[in-house]
């Protein structure tokens, strides 16, 4: 077990790095997520269909599968995929040391994945709003963006926290494969680390990894059972 003591340097280099990249996938995920979801929920029917397709597509197909074809199937596109290039997370990239290519390919398959769970999530939190209540909107001459914006997302957001947090959740958990496609320093790299290239032995390590991933899931679980409860004392 001296193994974390004597590289909890290196411990704490992956865990910040998976933080960083579990903020980066969250904020991505939701913003897609959300965007999907107006999708699935538009009185167009094109519409709809381009935002069923995209979750049947993700929400069906394994993780490994959509990560393979992003770090592998991307750069066939172009050198290094210039056209997924943004100046700001390029920056942050360079300063964490890690490697530039497939950790943008890694973020971009834990967005496209996690969005289409992001949309269940708050497409279940649009259906628990009562139907009157767009239709009193509709009565009223709002438009849809207006009846989304001013009506139905404001109430929609308490039925949906519970099941975004857990999809948040459930994501931290899934970045662990982002170290196995190229992603350098990530705990689960760092586990590879130790035990191949280091020699340390695989329970310690594992059990290091494993507090690092407890230490972001732990408290954003209990947070989510508190206002769980809150919400069950407010209905």
């Amino acid at each position: 077990m001296n193994v974390l003591i004597d590289k909890f340097d290196v411990f704490a280099g992956g865990f910040w790095l998976t933080l960083q990249i579990c903020v980066l996938a969250a904020i991505g995920a939701l913003v897609l997520g959300a965007v999907v979801a107006v999708l699935r929920i538009s009185p167009v029917p094109p519409l709809r269909g381009v935002g069923t397709a995209y979750v049947n597509t993700f929400r069906n197909m394994p993780l490994t599968v959509v990560m393979f074809f992003a770090a592998f199937g991307l750069p066939a596109l172009g050198s290094n995929a210039d056209f997924l290039r943004v100046p700001v997370l390029d920056t942050l990239v360079t300063r964490l040391g890690t490697d530039l290519p497939y950790f943008r390919f890694g973020l971009l398959a834990l967005v496209l994945y996690t969005a289409a769970f992001v949309c269940e999530a708050l497409r279940s939190g649009v259906n628990a709003v009562p139907p009157g209540q767009a239709e009193a909107a509709r009565s009223l001459g709002l438009t849809f963006g207006q009846n989304l914006r001013y009506v139905v997302l404001p109430q929609s957001w308490k039925a949906s926290v519970v099941p975004l947090g857990s999809v948040i959740i459930a994501m931290i958990k899934n970045s662990a494969l982002v170290g196995f496609f190229g992603v350098v320093g990530d705990l689960a790299q760092t586990a590879d680390q130790l035990t191949s290239a280091g020699g340390y032995s695989f329970i310690p390590v594992a059990i290091g990894i494993s507090i690092g991933y407890l230490i972001m899931t732990v408290p954003l679980g209990a947070l989510l059972d508190r206002l769980e409860k809150r919400q069950a004392v407010a209905r």
